[in-house]
């Protein structure tokens, strides 16, 4: 892994809606946009439009915290912790 690999998985990790998103695909993996927009809409949250949540899950991507795969039509959005557990243990060695 790379510094700006690291610099991708903690940046999309330092915002709070971002997180948000990570712990609803923790507790329920395979989400279209339209749940995750539908879940949070349930726990009343800030409301974000649809747009605002792909730009989020886009960073999220990007990171490689999030696997994509299609559903026919539909985008399926998990989590893969992966990525995270790797960028931990190399800033930590650094620091230990």
């Amino acid at each position: 892994m790379d510094d700006d690999q690291l610099d991708r998985i903690f940046k999309a990790l330092a915002d709070p809606t971002r997180r948000r998103i990570v712990d609803r695909l923790r507790e329920r993996p395979a989400q279209s946009l339209f749940q995750i927009c539908a879940l949070s809409a349930a726990a009343n949250e800030p409301g974000l439009s649809r747009q605002a949540v792909t730009q989020h899950l886009d960073m999220l991507e990007k990171a490689g915290l999030i696997r994509v795969e299609w559903m026919g039509r539909t985008k399926l959005h998990s989590l893969d912790l992966e990525p995270l557990r790797e960028a931990t243990a190399l800033w930590l060695q650094k620091h230990l």
